[in-house]
């Protein structure tokens, strides 16, 4: 039996995004409806999704890390999300902290390259460790 690949860009399950009867809005963009939602790596947490989550493709989340990695902001694509715990306003990603803080920049000016070097370089982490499920 052949792995499955990593897919970055897809939410594993699209009941993680939300609740089913809210606005038209957020189901165009259930992503933006996680704006202020801590989130945690499989060792700790990393930040929050920040406020320009919106400026960013539906298929990514933007975290603020604070002064954890120097103020920077990484965007991680969206298949990372492994839960969305909605009471505790927490996103737990599949991925460590070092493995979020060595992922591509994020380019506003150059998506596609964005998102080739993201396709690699997470398509490489999944190889080297399969998601904790």
């Amino acid at each position: 039996m052949q792995p499955v690949p990593f897919l970055p860009w897809v939410w594993r399950d699209p009941s993680w995004t939300g609740e089913p009867d809210r606005d038209q809005d957020l189901a165009d963009r259930p992503d933006t409806g996680l704006i202020g939602y801590d989130v945690e790596a499989t060792d700790g947490g990393i930040g929050k999704i920040d406020e320009d989550n919106a400026k960013v493709p539906h298929d990514c989340l933007m975290v603020d890390t604070g002064p954890w990695i120097f103020g920077r902001k990484v965007v991680l694509p969206v298949g990372t999300v492994r839960h969305v715990d909605h009471a505790e306003r927490k996103v737990h990603v599949d991925r460590t902290k070092e493995q979020i803080k060595n992922a591509p920049e994020y380019d506003p000016d150059d998506h596609e390259s964005y998102r080739r070097r993201t396709d690699d370089y997470y398509a490489e982490s999944y190889r080297l460790m399969p998601p904790m499920l």
